[in-house]
């Protein structure tokens, strides 16, 4: 039989696929054809959805951009046999996007219909609870431990000593939570997942509970992700019923219940302390550590925190064994990471490498590199706490080790990557600026440090810096780093310092009232070069406030009074001929 599998993700949804799925739908039952519409996950070709994916004898073929005026002729091209070419992702693109990957967090995303457990089953589901219940719950540690899993969730955590800490200490009672409170700019790997493969996470702490002797388990979700929340809740019925949750699980002495929280959208509420005061009713604030969670948590229980991606490795390690997941990565690193591609990339999406793989290949090779005629500037990564890497370091493996060493950190997976229209000050600015909103404003690190550290950026991206800036810069981001209370107030300033460390020649010349890049307002006019100017009133129809004009196919012009650099002209400028040029200094500093 012919499957044909939509990508019913988050930003599938949002590009139409769920129109085209119910069309599909429609005409295949009215045309009377042998195919299976089948509603999937987010397989991470995000910058070509909607997508539908044309299963047939172990082949398949993916069709980018679908929509509901496509289904006609995609669906009289299958009773002919034929595959309509032009609208394929090529199978270079697909060699080099989906085929370099290693996907065990992701390994049903894209292929099984989340709503439906039988299919889960189909696909190795439970099988991991059910060889952990044949074993001692020692050995469970045991087997986690060997394979080297680390948290994924951005600290990097040994998972299995975790539970080792929360099994040794005498409780009458313990919780495993998983944390879903991803809100990350630019990263979307735990919502994909719990879109995609629900029952994964569910499976995940079902056997992180038999290992350390926990009854219930927790998923703090952003309450922003709605679909994630419909498909746990299906898939928590759906495990219910089949006797995976409750009493006796599969016959064993083994209860566990698993319930919903859903978060607010704090981003403070990502650090495990501050999510466990949050389920506890009280305001989401982190507090000292020791104790840890693992000691004292939740209701002052021993408890586990792991977050989504790490839950859903757990099943996967059990059906097919620690050395298998060890295998891959890095001596210290192992396994895989999932990252989502996000910013100045011809291929975004998600994607699942083994660790130690380079930036290079993850940007270049898998992500298809920049757009034409850009230049690669730069990679965030690791978030809004995370660093930017420069060009030069390309190279740098994807590890713990390696991006802690550059000054960055793998975080929860983000990576922007950036091209030569990017201003690293405005970049460490708006970043920074993220964090100092979020900070729960506990310590006076984050409350003052990191207030103090914007209005500086601010300045310096008006053109109002002053030299010993850049210094007061570097002694304020190391002592909130040696003094912030929790890890978001630790790592909050690395943006700044990552971008001082790679980029202080933009700094210096945003001293001299010189933005490079044309980004920051204040240091910057926009211009319409004649010469490169067709005409075509692309600008022109963008153009916000009207400071735009020109008649069709001659040179248009910029009112400067009228124009806010909103920069959205020379976004949609296909040749180049909107530029930006310093502003005049107005007396000195």
């Amino acid at each position: 039989m012919i499957e044909l599998r939509v990508g019913l993700g988050t930003c599938g949804i949002a590009a139409g696929a769920e129109e085209v799925f119910r069309t599909l739908n429609e005409k295949v039952r009215e045309k009377g054809l042998d195919v299976k519409v089948k509603r999937v996950g987010c397989l991470g070709f995000c910058f070509a959805e909607p997508l539908v994916e044309l299963v047939e004898d172990k082949k398949s073929f993916f069709y980018k951009n679908m929509k509901v005026s496509k289904v006609d002729k995609l669906l009289d091209s299958l009773v002919r046999g034929e595959v309509i070419e032009d609208w394929l992702i090529s199978p270079e693109e697909v060699e080099d996007f989906l085929f370099r990957q290693k996907r065990i967090a992701l390994r049903n995303c894209g292929k099984i219909d989340p709503e439906d457990i039988g299919d889960y089953l189909a696909h190795q589901g439970y099988q991991g609870i059910e060889r952990a219940l044949s074993m001692e719950p020692e050995e469970v540690r045991k087997e986690v431990q060997a394979s080297g899993l680390r948290g994924r969730g951005g600290a990097g955590f040994p998972t299995g000593r975790k539970w080792e800490f929360a099994a040794a200490v005498p409780s009458d009672k313990r919780f495993i939570i998983c944390n879903a409170d991803e809100g990350d700019p630019g990263a979307f790997m735990d919502r994909s997942v719990l879109e995609g493969d629900p029952h994964s996470v569910i499976e995940g702490m079902l056997i992180a509970g038999y290992a350390v002797g926990a009854s219930e388990g927790v998923i703090y979700v952003r309450a922003e992700y709605p679909l994630a929340i419909k498909r746990l809740k299906i898939a928590l019925k759906q495990a219910r019923e089949k006797g995976f949750l409750g009493q006796n699980i599969l016959g064993k002495s083994f209860d566990f219940e698993i319930f919903i929280m859903e978060g607010a959208g704090a981003f403070v509420c990502g650090e495990e302390t501050a999510l466990i005061a949050s389920i506890e009713g009280k305001r989401g604030m982190p507090r000292p550590r020791p104790p840890y969670p693992a000691i004292s948590g939740l209701f002052g229980k021993p408890t586990v925190i792991n977050n989504v991606e790490t839950l859903s490795n757990i099943p996967w390690i059990l059906v097919n064994g620690a050395e298998s997941f060890s295998s891959l990565g890095t001596e210290k690193s192992k396994g895989t990471k999932v990252f989502a591609l996000a910013g100045k990339i011809l291929r975004t999406g998600l994607v699942e490498v083994p660790m130690g793989t380079t930036l290079r290949e993850v940007i270049f090779r898998i992500g298809g590199g920049l757009p034409s005629k850009r230049r690669y500037k730069a990679v965030q990564i690791g978030g809004p706490s995370g660093g930017c890497l420069p060009a030069e370091l390309l190279d740098t493996p994807v590890d713990y080790e390696s991006l802690t060493k550059s000054g960055a950190i793998v975080g929860s997976g983000g990576m922007i990557v950036l091209d030569d229209r990017t201003c690293m000050v405005d970049v460490a600015r708006y970043f920074l600026n993220f964090t100092r909103h979020e900070s729960c404003g506990k310590c006076v690190s984050c409350r003052v440090g990191l207030n103090e550290m914007y209005k500086i950026l601010e300045r310096i991206s008006q053109g109002e810096g002053r030299e010993e800036d850049l210094d007061t810069l570097a002694h304020l981001g190391k002592w909130i780093k040696d003094t912030a209370l929790c890890a978001l107030g630790g790592t909050a300033p690395n943006p700044v310092l990552t971008t001082l460390r790679y980029f202080r020649h933009e700094y210096e010349e945003h001293l001299e009232g010189v933005c490079s890049a044309g980004v920051c307002r204040s240091l910057i006019t926009f211009s319409i070069r004649e010469d490169l100017c067709s005409g075509c009133q692309a600008c022109l129809r963008v153009c916000p406030t009207g400071a735009i004009s020109g008649e069709r196919k001659k040179p248009h012009i910029i009112d400067e009074l009228a124009c806010i650099k909103c920069g959205a002209c020379r976004e949609v400028c296909r040749y180049e001929a909107i530029i930006t040029k310093p502003r005049a200094k107005e007396g000195v500093r």
